[in-house]
C-alpha cells in the first residue's frame, strides 16, 4: 500500500522477464505543490492572527525582457498572490549597469517589508554583469533562492536549519519523500553540478545519509554509474540523455530538465521533454517525475515556502516599532577618569551599522569615515507617513560656572531610555561652537559617561558644516565689496553687460535677476528702458551698512537650524539682508545674485550628522547657534527625521541651550513655529551647587576649584536659590506642558539638599523631580528620570505660544541678551527685580525669520575670551 497514493498515478502494467510488473509510479509535482500551497496559506492565517495586517514580502528582480524569464516570473507572482504573499516585480532595462542592479538590491535588502529577494537569471543586459557578484549582493537572510555563497556554504557543511536551500533541490527532496523511500543508506546519483541544482542536490542527499555520486560531462561510463543508483536526480540540461535501459530496476527518478524538441504534432512545432527518456524510463523505474508537471511546480512551491520561512524568522526577532539595536555595557570607574580618558576607552560601532539599526537605508547615509555620517533628507520623505515619536525638550536654570549639565542630561536621558528602558530613543544636540579661538566652552558634547563619541570628531570639523557656513558668509562680504567697487567704476552699459552678458545677440537673466526685476515692478526684461536698466543694476550700497562676516554667519547658521527642507533653506537664504542702499532700502543676497550659490555651498550642511553616545544610542549633531544671539537650538530637520525614526512609541530628546527664559522660550516661539512640532514634556535641569550660587553664594570663575560654600551642606543658601528654580519653572509651565525636574547630582550633595530641591520643585508645579547620576553612571543613572518622563508624556497636555505674531513681517522675537542672568546684567544671579531691560537696537534676520532686540551690551557675534580653550590641547597619538 502506498502512503502517497493521492499524489501519484499508476502508468499501468507491461510484460518483462520473469512475468508482468507495474510501470513506474508518477510522482506528481502539481499535486504535491498544491498541498504545500494550502499549508502555507494556513501558516499565513496564523501569522496574521498574531500580527494583524502582516504579509510576507517577495521581490523578483529582472534585468531585460526575455520571454522565458517573463513566463517564470509570472508563475511565481501568480503563486504568491494565491498564497497571500505580497510579491512585486522590479524590471530593469537591458541598458542597466551592474552598479544600478547592485544599488537596487541594496534597497530591497534594507526594506523591512520584504522578506525574500530573487534575482531572475540570466541577467539580460547589454553591459557586462558579474552574476556571482550580483547574486551574492542579496542579503543571506532574504536569499530565498539559496544562491548566495553564504547559504551555499552553510548547506555544504550541513547547517540545514540555518540557511535557505535552493528551491529546485528542496523540491526534489520533497518529491523523493512522497515516494516513501528512505534516503538513508541508498546509492544516489546526481547528474549535473550546477550551483542551482546539481551541487546543492548532492549536499542535501549527503546530509540525508545517502552515498552520493555526482556525474557530469567528463564522467566516463555514465550508464554504469546510473545503473547503480537507487535514487537518480538529473539536471544536465540535455534532452532525453538518460535512457531507460541504464536505470536500476525500481529506482526513484527525479527529472529536473526542461528542454524543447521538434514535434510536428504540436501547434508551435515543439514539445517539452526532460533530461530522461521518459517512454523507456517508465518501463524500469519504480517512481518517476513527469516533465512538465513534476519538478517545475515544486520549484515554485519551495520558493513560496522559503519566503514564508524567511518571514517567520523575521517575526521571531521583530517587535513592532522596536529597533534591533545593540548597546554598549558601561563599567564606570572610581575614581572617575577625565572626560578625555573616558571617551578614549570606548570603541564606537561603525556608523553603517548604527544607521541600519535605527532604520536608515544605505542610500540615505553619506559616511564621513567610519563613525559619523550625513543623513540625506530623502529619509524624511520616505518616512513621511510614519507617526512621530514623543518629543522632549531639555532646558535648565540660568547657567553658572558650576555646571548644570543640560547637554549631559540630554544624552544621559537618551541613554537611559534606549539602553536601559529599551525604548527607541534619539538625542538631538548642537555642534560645539569653537568661535575664532575655540571659545571658553571648548569642544566636546556632554561629559563623564554621557558623551558623543569619538570626542575628537565631534569637537573639531565633524562634517564641515561650520566651514560651509563660514565660506558662504565670506562670499557675501566679498561680493558686497566687489559690487561696491564695480558700481563706483563702471558705466551703466559696462555694468549691465557684466551682470547680463550678451551672447549670440541675446541676454539671459538668471532666476535671481528675474526676481529682482519683479520686485522692482519691471515686467518686460527683454525691452528694458535706460531708467529701468539703471534701477536694475545699481544697488547703491551704503558701505557703512554692509554686514560683517560674523553677523552673516550667525544668521546663516540660524537659517540652517530653522529650515525644513533644502528648498526652504534656499528661499530663506535669498531673503537674508546683508546691507542697505543709500536710500535705506534693504539689499538681500538675491539682489546680489548669490542666493543660489550660497545654497550650493550649504547643500551638504543642511543634512544632519549622525553619531552615537557611549552606550551606542543614536545622536544627531547639527548646527551650532548660540542662545544669546540666535535661537540656541539644534536643527528642525534633525528633530523631524529623529521623530520619524523612533516611531510612535519612541522618544526624541532635544536640547534648548541656556536658561528656560532664553533658549527654551526661543525653542517654543521660534523653532516650534517654524517646524510645526509641539513637545510632550519639558525637562528642567538644575544642580545643587548652581542653585546655591543663585541663592547668594560667592562668584566662581570657569575652571576654578569649587568653594566650600558649595561643597558643604547649606540648606538656607540652597532654599534661597530654589526661588530661581521656581521662576524658571513658571517660565516653562507657561507653555502648557508637563515639566520634570532633573537634578544633576554632585558627589558633595547631601540627601537633605536633594530632598529640599525635589520638594521645592514640586511645590512650584513640577510634575516630578528626580535626582540623576548619569554623569558618573551613564544611562543607568538616569533610569528614574526616563521613567518619570514616560509617565509625564502620557498626561493630557496642550502646548500654547506666549504671544501672537504681530509686527514687522509677523516675525517672532529672539532676545539677544546674556545667558548668565534673568536680567541683562550677567552678575545678577537668582531672581533679580527692579530693573529696566535696556533695548539699544532691534535687528531683523529676515532669512532666519525673527527679530532680535539687542539687550544691554550683548555683542554680536560674541567676543572671544582672553585665554582660550585650545591651550594645552593635543590629540596626537602620543598624548592620548
Amino acid at each position: 500500500m502506498l502512503s502517497f497514493a493521492a499524489l501519484t498515478l499508476r502508468l499501468g502494467s507491461t510484460g518483462c522477464r520473469g512475468g508482468r510488473r507495474n510501470l513506474a509510479t508518477i510522482v506528481s509535482g502539481n499535486k504535491t505543490s498544491q498541498l504545500v500551497r494550502e499549508r502555507l496559506k494556513e501558516d499565513l492565517d496564523q501569522m496574521r492572527g498574531q500580527f494583524p495586517g502582516f504579509r510576507p514580502g517577495l521581490v523578483v528582480l529582472q534585468v531585460g525582457d526575455r520571454d522565458d524569464s517573463n513566463l517564470y516570473i509570472s508563475m511565481k507572482l501568480k503563486a504568491a498572490a494565491e498564497i497571500g504573499i505580497n510579491a512585486s516585480h522590479v524590471r530593469l532595462p537591458k541598458t542597466a549597469t551592474e552598479d544600478e542592479v547592485l544599488r537596487r538590491i541594496v534597497e530591497v535588502n534594507e526594506n523591512l517589508e520584504v522578506h525574500g529577494l530573487i534575482v531572475q537569471l540570466p541577467l539580460d543586459s547589454i553591459n557586462p554583469m558579474d552574476t556571482e557578484k550580483v547574486t551574492n549582493a542579496v542579503a543571506p537572510e532574504k536569499d530565498v533562492d539559496g544562491l548566495t555563497s553564504i547559504n551555499a556554504g552553510k548547506l555544504s557543511r550541513g547547517d540545514l536549519g540555518d540557511c535557505f536551500i535552493p528551491c529546485t533541490p528542496k523540491g526534489c527532496m520533497k518529491l523523493i519523500s512522497q515516494t516513501g523511500t528512505s534516503v538513508a543508506g541508498k546509492n544516489a546519483v546526481v547528474i549535473g553540478r550546477s550551483k542551482i541544482v546539481g551541487a546543492p542536490m548532492h549536499d542535501l542527499l549527503l546530509w540525508s545519509h545517502a552515498t552520493v555520486t555526482t556525474c557530469h560531462s567528463k564522467t566516463t561510463d555514465l550508464a554504469a554509474q546510473v545503473g547503480r543508483a537507487d535514487i537518480l536526480v538529473v539536471g544536465a540540461g540535455k534532452a532525453e540523455m538518460v535512457k531507460g535501459e541504464w536505470l536500476k530496476e525500481g529506482a526513484v527518478v527525479i527529472d529536473c530538465g526542461i528542454n524543447h524538441i521538434p514535434d510536428d504534432s504540436k501547434a508551435n512545432g515543439m514539445r517539452v521533454v526532460g533530461d530522461v527518456h521518459y517512454p523507456s524510463a517508465k518501463e524500469k523505474a519504480g517512481f518517476i517525475t513527469p516533465v512538465p508537471g513534476g519538478v517545475g511546480p515544486m520549484t515554485v512551491a519551495m520558493l513560496m515556502e522559503n519566503t514564508v520561512q524567511s518571514a517567520k524568522r523575521f517575526l521571531k526577532t521583530y517587535q513592532p516599532g522596536k529597533w534591533n539595536i545593540s548597546y554598549a555595557k558601561l563599567k564606570p570607574q572610581k575614581p572617575q577618569p577625565s572626560d578625555v580618558a573616558i571617551a578614549h576607552s570606548f570603541t564606537p560601532k561603525t556608523i553603517g551599522r548604527l544607521a541600519r539599526e535605527v532604520g536608515l537605508f544605505s542610500e540615505e547615509v553619506e559616511p564621513y569615515g567610519t563613525t559619523r555620517a550625513k543623513v540625506r533628507l530623502e529619509a524624511l520623505n520616505r518616512l513621511k507617513t510614519q507617526p512621530n515619536g514623543k518629543y522632549l525638550v531639555v532646558t535648565g536654570i540660568t547657567p553658572t560656572p558650576l555646571g548644570e549639565g543640560t547637554t549631559t542630561t540630554t544624552l544621559g536621558l537618551a541613554q537611559a531610555l534606549g539602553a536601559h528602558l529599551h525604548v527607541n530613543s534619539f538625542a538631538c544636540v548642537r555642534q560645539p561652537s569653537r568661535g575664532s579661538n575655540f571659545g571658553v566652552k571648548g569642544g566636546a558634547v556632554g561629559g563623564g559617561y554621557c558623551q558623543v563619541i569619538p570626542m575628537e570628531e565631534v569637537s573639531l570639523h565633524l562634517t564641515s558644516d561650520i566651514q560651509a557656513v563660514m565660506a558662504a558668509s565670506s562670499l557675501v562680504v566679498d561680493t558686497i565689496n566687489a559690487r561696491v567697487l564695480c558700481e563706483s567704476t563702471q558705466s551703466d552699459k559696462a555694468l549691465f553687460d557684466w551682470l547680463v552678458p550678451l551672447r549670440d545677440g541675446h541676454r539671459k537673466f538668471s532666476l535671481s535677476q528675474l526676481n529682482r526685476l519683479k520686485r522692482l515692478g519691471i515686467e518686460k526684461p527683454e525691452t528694458l528702458k535706460p531708467e529701468e536698466i539703471y534701477r536694475f543694476i545699481r544697488l547703491d550700497i551704503d558701505p557703512e551698512t554692509k554686514t560683517l562676516s560674523g553677523y552673516v554667519a550667525s544668521e546663516m547658521m540660524a537659517v540652517l537650524a530653522l529650515s525644513t527642507s533644502l528648498g526652504d533653506m534656499t528661499r530663506r537664504l535669498a531673503r537674508v539682508v546683508v546691507a542697505y542702499s543709500r536710500k535705506g532700502k534693504p539689499v538681500t543676497t538675491e539682489d546680489l545674485g548669490i542666493s543660489g550659490v550660497l545654497a550650493t555651498l550649504m547643500r551638504d550642511a543642511v543634512k544632519p550628522s549622525l553619531m552615537q553616545t557611549m552606550e551606542g544610542t543614536p545622536v544627531f549633531v547639527h548646527t551650532c547657534p548660540l542662545s544669546d544671539i540666535a535661537q540656541g537650538n539644534s536643527s528642525i530637520l534633525a528633530d523631524q527625521i529623529a521623530l520619524k525614526l523612533v516611531g510612535p512609541e519612541g522618544f526624541v530628546v532635544t536640547e534648548a541651550e541656556g536658561g528656560a527664559e532664553l533658549g527654551m522660550e526661543k525653542f517654543f516661539d521660534i523653532k516650534c513655529r517654524s517646524s510645526g512640532l509641539h513637545p510632550d514634556v519639558v525637562v528642567m535641569v538644575a544642580s545643587v551647587p548652581a542653585l546655591k550660587m543663585h541663592g547668594g553664594g560667592p562668584a566662581v570663575t570657569a575652571g576654578s576649584a569649587m568653594p566650600k560654600e558649595y561643597s558643604a551642606e547649606n540648606l538656607t543658601l540652597l532654599e534661597n536659590g530654589c526661588n530661581h528654580l521656581k521662576r524658571q519653572l513658571e517660565n516653562a509651565r507657561a507653555f502648557g506642558l508637563p515639566v520634570v525636574v532633573a537634578i544633576n547630582t554632585f558627589s558633595t550633595d547631601t540627601d537633605a539638599e536633594l530632598g529640599l530641591v525635589c520638594e521645592q520643585a514640586k511645590l512650584a508645579g513640577a510634575l516630578e523631580a528626580v535626582p540623576c547620576s548619569h554623569w558618573a553612571e551613564g544611562g543607568a543613572g538616569a533610569v528614574a528620570l526616563g521613567q518619570a518622563v514616560q509617565r509625564a508624556a502620557e498626561t493630557p497636555h496642550q502646548m500654547n505660544f506666549l504671544y501672537d505674531l504681530e509686527g514687522l513681517g509677523n516675525l517672532p522675537i529672539c532676545m539677544a541678551k546674556t545667558h548668565l542672568s534673568l536680567s541683562h546684567d550677567p552678575e545678577r544671579k537668582g531672581v533679580p527685580t527692579g530693573f529696566t531691560l535696556p533695548i539699544r537696537d532691534i535687528h531683523a534676520n529676515l532669512g532666519a525669520g525673527f527679530l532680535y532686540p539687542l539687550v544691554g551690551t550683548t555683542s554680536v557675534p560674541p567676543q572671544s575670551p582672553a585665554f582660550s580653550c585650545f591651550h594645552d590641547n593635543d590629540f596626537s597619538t602620543e598624548s592620548k
